[in-house]
């Protein structure tokens, strides 16, 4: 009898037996990958008869990446540092891609099929200047030779090597190169640019050891100004300083000469100074007057001629050359919601090579760049493929009037992200699909049956995934219990927001927002905040969520704002408006309306609030609550921290009664010669807190933690510490941490670190602060925590009193009272420098917190708090051991089955964004930069709920063994027992 139930126990544990690791056919069912490059800026095609054809292009985020033609896949790519900007691409000897970067600083050549480094150079000059990259057809001793301009200098460097083979600077002061060109057939280059703003220079070199064959100069008095256009291999075109007259500079034979032509001669009525497009078109080039472009051509004679106006949005390609003596352009122009594409030969503009026309979605936008390309067809004529940049960054590739494949890689940078929820499920479910889905219930456990038994097939294992994949419902429209299924909204840097589904990453729905769209009134656009404005709960689900989008039309502080607001289910934007005022600061306040529309202030940049939604209800609400309500500003540049209340009305001639005035209650001026701000951390306002109340098991202690919203934390550097790690020595940098209290500018606690520089990260949750800065003297990364506690409720020490609820927790807290804190601290070493850091979040805040950090590597590492406990001693008691504390080490130790990327890595690493789950054992995980990653991630493990591997059939197999084992035993034991009495 006691075999039999031990037998049973067994096989009931084994059923339990919890998952510790991620296995292969676990893969997707809670996270997702997605790999973007940025918005595409230079693009060269290598479109040979062997190999796959492929595009290179370098962009905006300063990516290097090869991309497949025929799905627009990624091959490979390179993210480069933040400062490594590319100036230039080529593909040398059909097999390398060659890289200018870094202000033309650094020359690269990678392998064209695999993207391996074959070599680097380092290009130095004399100062900064136009980086220039030209790949010539000079053969010397079978190595091509490229040419670059950068840092005022001339470059001839080998392809198959990198060697710098020679150099040249120019004596001409103040030069600024415009070009470098190669004549077809020849063996030297012209470098052709401006000298003091009315100087035109023309040098002619021998490209194949940097002779100075020829320097001739030309002097203009209306000056020259903008970009240049090369019209053929010795003539471009360039405006005069007012925008209003077109220069011809020939430069045949070395001999140059100035042609002008008012632009009024060629335009009638010409609204005003002309801008010309960048390109090297064959006698042909473009100009652009206001949202007119007009196309212009350059006879053999020098005469310039109209020969197209185009009223419609235009982008332009650069030539092509499709035959000997014969090239084409490809040029895409917006009519409507269609777009045309037209190939034309350059010497013949009413010979259209091809004319297509495409629906596209009018969420992307305009076209900001085309780059055309040729193939051969079946029938020996001509094809193109044209591969268009979208004003949201997206990058398609248009083939035979259709488009083959479209990237969205507008989501490369993200600038802020919020999350909705999705609608109820309310649809009944038919009988059909009830049998349907306990059909395949059935099916599943058993194939999961197999598998535990180690029977299942390598097909029965793909079947376990795939159904594991459908039946996990992520992807549906519909809320679920646990709250896992959500909407991640997301506001881009080209002002369109994407509704991102976290069941498997795909786009549910995007939006080119109209208000940071470039207008005339608003030239540049830029998006600020996202924040939800509208929460409707279950007694108003009738009404579908919503965002509000904050903006301003320019970089500075002062410039007019722009506000959006936009279903979360459907993605319609319901109204946007240009402001009258400037936006300077977003806050969010903690109270809604009757609809749930929640308060937002916007301070502008003379420091005056301004209420939405301008309702009378809002202001009502607002008045109420008006003593509570302050704010703060922190000037980092001049190391000024202050904080305000409200004041009645605005200042001044302001007529609007949903604009409020402020008064300055308190200011902090760090001394600007010994402190510079370099970071600010708040607690997250939605942040649950668990429990007030720390127990301290080794000395029977209670200790309560000190909750406030209004607390700030601020790091300070010496201003000789802010640049680059290893810029100063010890004794002259230090790290000052400051924590504020933000209603009184009361400062609660300050620390130095002395030897210490940033860069810093920090995360706020709860009581503490956990921040990562660099120690000099120890030459290593440390990480350091904060635990701040509240003494002036010693008297509430009784446990028994938590127990029953006898306490005073819940009752307000002013910040005015008289602040008795008490902190602890302690600092760790670590290995890794981080790029951002967070920390988990439930919906309770019962379960315990871990940290997230970014790390210099791209990928996400969960970090357990206990290990930055401040009360870790060397030797812990057993008390505390019991209590869970961890013994000290003077490093954090780096576990590598912590990283929730797992493998993967999230190219650009820029922001964690964390999110409760209904589930309280489990948080949301998302993670951007150029790539994006999401994951579930349960801190304490699934403590809350069955693991999705959980065998039920196994379970059910196990009670039916048990109860046939109790009836057989009752049997066996009935039966022994009459045979006893017979007996």
């Amino acid at each position: 009898m006691p075999i039999t139930y031990a037998f049973l126990l067994f096989l009931i544990f084994s059923s339990l037996q919890p998952i510790l690791s991620l296995y292969e056919d676990q893969v997707g069912l809670t996270d997702w990958h997605q790999q973007y490059i940025g918005k595409v800026k230079q693009a060269v095609f290598h479109t040979h008869k062997t190999g796959r054809k492929r595009v290179v292009v370098s962009t905006e985020d300063n990516v290097i990446a090869t991309l497949d033609l025929r799905r627009g896949e990624i091959f490979w790519r390179h993210v480069l540092g933040h400062n490594d900007v590319v100036d230039g691409i080529v593909i040398a000897l059909g097999k390398y891609v060659i890289t200018l970067s870094s202000e033309g600083s650094i020359l690269r050549a990678w392998n064209l099929p695999d993207g391996q480094m074959v070599w680097e150079s380092s290009l130095h000059g004399p100062k900064h200047s136009k980086s220039l990259l030209v790949m010539t057809n000079v053969v010397i001793e079978k190595d091509n030779v490229v040419i670059i301009f950068s840092n005022d200098r001339l470059h001839a460097v080998s392809c198959i090597d990198g060697e710098v083979l020679w150099n040249k600077d120019f004596e001409v002061e103040s030069l600024e190169v415009q070009k470098v060109i190669q004549p077809p057939g020849s063996n030297f280059v012209y470098v052709v640019g401006f000298a003091a703003s009315s100087h035109f220079e023309m040098y002619q070199i021998n490209a194949r050891n940097g002779e100075l064959l020829k320097h001739e100069s030309a002097a203009f008095s209306g000056g020259f100004s903008g970009e240049v256009s090369l019209v053929s291999s010795e003539t471009l075109v360039a405006l005069d300083s007012t925008g209003l007259i077109l220069l011809r500079i020939s430069f045949h034979k070395g001999n140059v000469s100035i042609q002008q032509t008012p632009i009024s001669n060629l335009v009638e009525d010409s609204p005003g100074p002309a801008v010309i497009i960048p390109s090297s078109i064959m006698e042909l080039f473009a100009i652009k007057i206001n949202a007119v472009t007009i196309f212009i051509r350059v006879t053999g004679t020098g005469k310039l001629e109209v020969v197209e106006k185009a009223n419609h949005e235009t982008a332009v390609g650069d030539a092509l050359s499709i035959s000997e003596g014969q090239q084409a352009f490809g040029l895409v122009q917006h009519a409507g919601r269609d777009i045309h594409l037209t190939v034309k030969l350059a010497h013949d503009w009413g010979g259209d090579l091809l004319k297509e026309s495409i629906i596209m979605d009018q969420q992307r936008g305009l076209i900001h760049k085309v780059f055309i390309n040729n193939y051969v067809r079946t029938d020996g004529s001509y094809g193109f493929r044209a591969l268009i940049v979208m004003e949201d960054h997206s990058l398609l590739l248009l083939q035979q009037g259709t488009i083959v494949w479209s990237r969205e890689d507008g989501l490369a940078s993200i600038i802020d992200v919020t999350t909705s929820e999705l609608p109820v499920e309310r649809a009944g479910v038919s009988v059909a699909k009830v049998e349907l889905n306990l059909f395949e219930w059935l099916k599943g456990h058993m194939l999961k049956l197999k598998g535990t038994l180690m029977l299942a097939s390598p097909e029965d294992i793909a079947a376990i995934q795939y159904m594991r994949l459908k039946s996990s419902e992520k992807s549906k429209m519909t809320r679920d219990h646990n709250g896992f299924r959500k909407l991640l909204i997301a506001l881009t840097r080209a002002g369109k927001l994407f509704a991102l589904h976290t069941g498997d990453g795909r786009i549910v729905w995007s939006l080119l927002l109209q208000s940071l769209h470039k207008s005339e009134a608003c030239q540049h656009p830029i998006g600020l905040n996202l924040c939800p404005w509208q929460v409707p709960h279950h007694h108003a689900l009738d009404e579908n969520p919503s965002v509000l989008v904050v903006g301003r039309c320019g970089p500075s502080s002062d410039a007019p704002g722009v506000i959006s607001f936009v279903d979360s289910y459907t993605g319609k934007e319901l109204s946007s408006s240009s402001l009258v005022h400037s936006v300077a600061q977003v806050i969010p306040l903690p109270y809604t309306d009757s609809t749930e529309q929640r308060l937002h202030l916007l301070i502008d940049a003379d420091k005056h609030a301004h209420l939405y939604p301008k309702t009378p209800e809002a202001i009502g609400i607002f008045r109420r609550e008006f003593s509570n309500i302050y704010w703060y500003s922190v000037e980092d540049d001049n190391g000024i921290i202050k904080g305000y209340a409200l004041k009645s009305k605005c200042d001044g001639n302001v007529a609007d009664k949903f604009c409020f005035g402020t008064r300055e209650l308190w200011s902090i001026v760090l001394p600007s010669e010994s402190e510079k701000i370099v970071a600010t951390v708040t607690r997250k306002l939605n942040e649950a807190v668990h429990t007030q109340a720390k127990l301290i098991a080794a000395d029977q202690d209670v200790m309560y933690k000190y909750i406030s919203r209004n607390l700030l934390f601020v790091a300070t550097v010496a201003p000789k510490a802010s640049g680059e790690i290893g810029s100063v020595t010890p004794e002259e940098s230090w790290l000052v941490v400051y924590l504020i209290d933000t209603v009184t500018g009361f400062v609660l606690h300050r620390v130095t670190h002395h030897g210490s520089q940033g860069p810093v990260e920090a995360v706020f949750s709860e009581n503490w602060v956990v921040y990562h800065y660099f120690n000099l003297r120890a030459h290593r990364y440390e990480m350091s925590v904060i635990e701040i506690y509240d003494q002036s409720r010693a008297d509430n020490k009784d446990v028994w009193k938590l127990v029953v609820g006898k306490h005073n927790l819940t009752s307000p807290i002013s910040s005015y009272s008289r602040s008795e804190v008490v902190t602890k601290s302690q600092s760790y070493f670590f290995t890794h420098s981080l790029k951002a850091i967070a920390v988990t979040s439930t919906a309770k805040g019962i379960t315990s917190k871990q940290l997230l950090i970014g790390t210099i590597g791209d990928q996400v590492l969960a970090l357990d708090k206990r290990f930055l406990d401040p009360r870790r001693s060397v030797n812990p008691t057993q008390a505390e051991r019991e209590e869970g504390t961890i013994p000290l080490t003077d490093s954090l130790p780096i576990i590598p089955q912590s990283y929730i990327t797992h493998n993967l890595r999230v190219e650009g690493l820029r922001g964690i964004i964390t999110v409760p789950a209904e589930l309280e054992s489990t948080t949301l995980v998302f993670a951007h930069g150029l790539d994006l990653f999401f994951t579930h991630f349960a801190p304490s493990r699934t403590y809350d709920s069955l693991t999705e591997d959980f065998s039920c059939a196994l379970l059910l197999i196990t009670i039916v063994v048990l109860v046939a084992a109790i009836f057989v035993t009752w049997v066996l034991s009935q039966r022994k027992e009459l045979q006893d009495k017979w007996r």
